[in-house]
């Protein structure tokens, strides 16, 4: 059999901000509803139902002196210092993320120049062929990333992309919001590189799909729900119980689809890595992917969670979670050579992607 390139992860990386807020740190919060009512039910209840629900306890915010590009480049940082690699080598720096950088004190989307510019200026790198450029596509952003750099691998257009996902969710979530409890900050990276072989391995198959004709605003920005702030400033907003439907109908559709290109089934796969959006809706969402499969009995261990601890970071959730298990960062979690991964992301678009991996 002939040798064929394949994408391979050569590193990866993350920045996990220090400063930790706890539920607790929401008792003061005024909440108000979709239609500007205040909610009269006491904070210890809405507190503990939005635990139950998305169990979430800490979530993590970075501080006041950070953006969004410049924990993208400390996440790239470390990836590359991981990979072992040359800066200079990289074919393309991808940055995912959705709101570009946002000051403290500022709450202005800030992308010129591109996040990814930003971070290729902070790592010093020179190489004028070094392509870097950003994608917005939702949660899903830094898996789509992925899926281009496999592209450029495939097609020999690179031997080497950086995939950086970075967020600080903290700076666009309403504070009279309940679902604010949700965000988080936070940047994860990986090193996709060519490698020859003889047997399918590392990138195997992708899937996706946008859902935009009735779908598209179950994410969108409006002005905060207490109607007594006379303010301009957009803030992140989500049609939770129809996002969930979306979710649980379309995400295990796409991922029984990019195993069936892999020419796989479910039994072969060892770990889901699923975007950290929501513990229940991600179980929910296994749970279908199982079914699908006619298939009840779930293997312990088979879907890693860190949302408990670091809340929902949108784009850097998965490479976050991915750095922390190679590394040995996550209690009762390994990955092992030859292991079967499944990437599965949903956000707001409404995108859907899903990518099958061959571990080296």
């Amino acid at each position: 059999m002939s040798k064929k390139i394949y994408s391979v992860i050569k590193g990866t990386g993350c920045f996990i901000p220090e400063k930790i807020v706890t539920n607790e740190d929401f008792l003061k919060n005024v909440f108000y509803d979709e239609q500007g009512n205040r909610i009269e039910l006491p904070n210890e209840e809405i507190i503990r139902k939005f635990h139950k629900i998305t169990n979430i306890s800490e979530r993590r915010y970075i501080e006041n002196d950070l953006v969004t590009s410049d924990i993208a480049y400390l996440a790239a940082k470390n990836c590359i210092e991981s990979a072992g690699i040359d800066a200079e080598k990289l074919d393309y720096v991808i940055v995912a993320h959705n709101f570009g950088d946002v000051k403290s004190d500022n709450l202005r989307t800030d992308i010129v120049p591109s996040l990814a510019a930003r971070v290729k200026h902070k790592l010093g790198i020179r190489n004028p062929e070094s392509i870097c450029y950003d994608v917005i596509f939702g949660c899903p952003g830094w898996l789509q990333g992925v899926i281009q750099a496999n592209y450029y691998i495939k097609s020999g257009d690179a031997k080497r992309v950086l995939v950086i996902g970075s967020e600080a969710l903290s700076r666009i979530s309403d504070p009279h919001d309940r679902d604010s409890m949700i965000y988080s900050d936070g940047a994860g990276a990986v090193i996709i590189e060519a490698v020859e072989s003889d047997e399918p391995i590392g990138i195997l198959s992708h899937a996706a799909r946008s859902d935009t004709f009735e779908e598209a605003l179950y994410l969108w920005m409006n002005k905060s729900y207490n109607p007594g702030l006379n303010s301009n400033t957009l803030y992140l907003k989500m049609l939770g119980r129809k996002l969930y439907e979306y979710a649980l109908l379309n995400v295990p559709l796409v991922v029984k689809k990019s195993l069936e290109r892999a020419n796989l089934s479910l039994y072969d796969v060892s770990k889901i890595l699923i975007h950290q959006a929501n513990e229940k809706m991600d179980d929910a969402i296994v749970q279908r992917i199982f079914s699908l499969y006619k298939e009840k009995n779930i293997p312990e261990g088979i879907m890693p969670m860190v949302i408990n601890k670091l809340g929902n970071s949108s784009v850097a959730t998965i490479p976050i979670m991915l750095d922390m298990i190679l590394k040995g960062n996550l209690v009762n979690h390994e990955i092992l050579k030859n292991n079967i991964l499944v990437f599965a992301s949903v956000g707001a678009g409404m995108n859907i992607n899903a990518l099958v991996y061959k571990m080296v």
